[in-house]
């Protein structure tokens, strides 16, 4: 067969599904619809590269602290910037303070001009949430007057919120972490370049899990309306066409809608594009213009889809015979067979076998056999849901009248039910693995945090030249703070510059002393050091040298400048024994009550608050902030959790989390566009059997069972995948097998509810079909 002629029928296929009237224009649509909801989702997942770069190279732009020069002097580029980050109830804010030294120093991105003391600049997510009803206490801790808002060139997303406000008397608190002083913004230490080999994996399996259903979907779509199609061509073989012209104008219907679909499909994401601008999920917000699509990716798209659709609808009619006055399609068919719809999995298991046990030692894993492997067995959810349907309802028995039509329909087109619910069988099966997976390792990720959360809930680090002592007194009569525990910490070393040996200092009262050490008395006045302190040798040893020139806030190279402020070591220290304290550690070198310490050690020493709140208290948590920037408007409030979670491993769950979002969306349209479509081809059908007097109640319960039955099984089926593959990858980091069968039966549930959802909402429809003057036609 030559080009040409290929050419030709294709063509003529296009040319039926424009001008072959309302039914072509229908199916064109409905197969359209379906294949540019998913191109519209496989754009946007090509569009994820750029979106993580843009996102990257903001962050990186507005780095503010240099940690390669800490000890920079004052000059005309120089600028200070302090961290003032806060929180309101579980949104993070980003917050700097900025003051200006020299005549040419550096606006952060996004900003036009520096704030005055009193004044601040802020995102337009947060300008709409200061000026909201309920953040009253919001609007306590940033009393600032808005002068401006940042661009989006300072922002890493469009829902981030951040501020930037004028600062006074910065200098005096630089420590090189939160405050420093800068030249210039930007991030210019290397990037990280070692990858963890079970993460990567995580990456690879989730883009593999996200994107098989939408393939499955397009693959669906383009066989919408292919009975009424089929029994259409039958009127060219009544004018001389062969049987292989017929399949090659098919495949140039599909073609039709494929091309279609693929307008739409940028139409979609288009539209999706500029709305995902104003939403933010899990935490993570972009602008419109971080989704541009990589162009060699889009391209591919382009290529992929029509092809499928053309290739598909060839394998679809291979068992079809289109006859002059009829389709062969409704005489029973030939049973299907088990042995090659077993060979997909098995060469899915056969691909990742090699990689059992390789875990983080053995280097990274083989990307191309994990993405072979994963296909392999998520599609053969594909080939073994058919037979299986077929052959669960062979063996169906009688029942009632709606049970015996859905029964009776399912026997003749089990491959359509099956279709149906192949994409969400995937879904589900990638889910249960990845959850699997994800729960497996995830230990590794999240460790405990080591903070004793019944004794403190929250911390307060405070900056230099801030009393302890009236802090604490000011957190006392906030309102839902129970107790407080308060200090002032420093380090005295034995020499100004480079010291060898030192020692902890700590400030605090009696009943705040006692959560560090065990002491046998305590009044105000008396001075402890700590004897027994895990990996601490220096505190005994210089206790015991009574008059000592001990030197606080000592120099180090590479850091900047200090006061270093001379002490000696008191007479009469008493020995406390160390014990856990509030943070989970043993605390070693010298306590202080107040009346012990001299006033010339305060500027070398750092106030830190711990907090035990009352969480029955509304907003006690922002009450708190309020209080610590009222003390201290460089104060860094936080809370205690029992776990950490490492950075990049919740990165990549939060992606998941945004990725299952919008699959799930593409999921429900699909299937309703799917279920639309096949009461459009039966209502002849279902109009035949009302004239005949069947109850509706009987036609929409035959309907529900039609659904129901594949869904079972597909679910059934994608469990017993999911696990398999969840297994096997549980093996290949070399992490115990461990069925979470609450997480199993939740992604089951997950896609059930989907589905339900999805017939619920194709009821109206189906009742408007179910009328006798259905069966009118001109």
């Amino acid at each position: 067969m030559n080009v040409r002629q290929w050419a030709r029928d294709l063509g003529m296929g296009v040319r039926f599904a424009f001008v072959g009237g309302r039914e072509g224009w229908v199916r064109a649509l409905l197969t359209a619809v379906g294949v540019g909801l998913g191109v519209a989702l496989l754009l946007l997942t090509t569009a994820i590269p750029s979106m993580q770069s843009v996102r990257h190279d903001r962050e990186s732009a507005r780095a503010d602290v240099d940690y390669s020069e800490l000890d920079k002097r004052p000059n005309d580029h120089s600028l200070i910037v302090a961290d003032v980050d806060t929180d309101w109830r579980d949104k993070d804010i980003r917050g700097r303070a900025i003051e200006r030294e020299g005549a040419k120093a550096p606006l952060p991105p996004g900003v036009d001009r520096f704030p005055a003391p009193g004044e601040m600049l802020v995102s337009p997510a947060l300008e709409r949430l200061l000026k909201s009803d309920d953040a009253k206490l919001l609007r306590e801790r940033l009393p600032e007057k808005i002068v401006g808002t940042i661009g989006e060139s300072g922002l890493v997303g469009s829902q981030e919120l951040t501020f930037v406000r004028g600062g006074e008397g910065l200098a005096q608190a630089i420590d090189g972490a939160r405050v420093a002083r800068i030249d210039r913004f930007g991030d210019t230490s290397p990037t990280e370049t070692q990858t963890d080999p079970v993460l990567l994996l995580l990456v690879i399996v989730v883009f593999v899990v996200l994107l098989m259903p939408v393939g499955v979907f397009i693959a669906a779509a383009v066989r919408f309306g292919g009975e009424r199609r089929d029994r259409r061509l039958a009127a060219l073989r009544l004018v001389g066409s062969d049987g292989r012209m017929v399949r090659r104008v098919a495949a140039g219907e599909a073609l039709a809608g494929a091309v279609l679909g693929l307008v739409f499909g940028t139409v979609f994401f288009l539209i999706g594009r500029q709305v995902a601008g104003s939403v933010e999920v899990f935490g993570i917000s972009v602008f419109p213009s971080y989704l541009n699509p990589s162009p060699a990716l889009a391209l591919l798209v382009g290529l992929a889809v029509p092809a499928a659709a053309v290739i598909v609808t060839l394998f679809a009619m291979r068992g079809v015979v289109i006859e002059p006055l009829g389709v062969v399609r409704t005489a029973k068919p030939a049973r299907r067979r088990l042995w090659w719809r077993l060979l997909t999995p098995l060469a899915g298991l056969a691909m990742l076998w090699p990689m059992i046990g390789q875990g983080r030692t053995n280097g990274t894993f083989n990307a191309y056999l994990v993405i072979g492997g994963v296909l392999l067995l998520l599609i053969g959810v594909t080939t073994l849901l058919p037979w299986v349907v077929e052959a669960v309802v062979a063996r169906l028995g009688s029942g009632g009248v709606a049970w015996q039509l859905a029964v009776r329909r399912l026997q003749l087109s089990s491959g359509t039910a099956a279709r149906m619910v192949n994409g969400v069988a995937v879904a589900v099966a990638g889910a249960i693995a990845l959850q699997m997976l994800f729960a497996g390792v995830e230990s590794d990720y999240t460790k405990d945090s080591g903070k004793d959360v019944a004794r403190a809930q929250m911390e307060v680090s405070l900056s230099r030249h801030t009393g302890i002592g009236p802090a604490a007194e000011r957190f006392r009569a906030t309102k839902g703070v129970e107790k407080v525990f308060a200090y002032d910490r420093g380090y005295a070393g034995d020499r100004r510059k480079e010291p060898e040996k030192g020692l902890e200092f700590s400030v605090g009262d009696c009943a705040s002393l006692r959560e560090v050490a065990t002491l046998a008395s305590c009044r105000d006045g008396d001075a402890f050091y700590v004897s027994d302190a895990e990996w601490d040798t220096d505190t005994p040893k210089l206790a015991k040298q009574p008059g000592r020139t001990m030197y606080l806030d000592p120099s180090y190279e590479g850091g900047p400048r200090r006061a270093e402020i001379a002490w000696k070591i008191p007479k009469g220290l008493k020995p406390a024994h160390a014990r856990q304290d509030l943070t989970g550690g043993e605390r070693g070198g010298v306590l202080l009550t107040p009346k012990a310490v001299d006033p010339s050690i305060a500027p070398a020493l750092r106030g830190q608050v711990y907090l035990q709140l009352d969480e029955s208290v509304p907003n006690v948590h922002d009450l708190a902030r309020n209080t610590a920037a009222a003390v201290d408007p460089l104060s860094n409030p936080m809370n205690w959790y029992r776990t950490e979670t490492s950075t990049r491993y919740a990165t990549i769950r939060t992606g998941l989390f945004v990725g299952a979002v919008c699959v799930l969306a593409l999921i429900g349209a699909s299937l309703l566009v799917s279920q639309l479509e096949q009461l459009r081809d039966r209502k002849k059908l279902l109009s035949s059997l009302v004239a005949f007097g069947t109850r509706r109640r009987t036609l929409s319960l035959s309907v529900l069972w039609q659904t129901a039955i594949p869904i079972a099984l597909g679910l059934l089926l994608s469990a017993i995948v999911g696990v398999t593959l969840g297994t096997v990858l549980l093996k290949m980091t070399e992490t115990p097998v461990t069925m979470d069968w609450g997480s199993i039966l939740s992604m089951t549930g997950v896609g059930a509810a989907v589905i339900i959802v999805v017939t619920l909402l194709s009821l109206p429809p189906l009742m408007r079909l179910m009328r006798p003057d259905g069966l009118r036609t001109e």
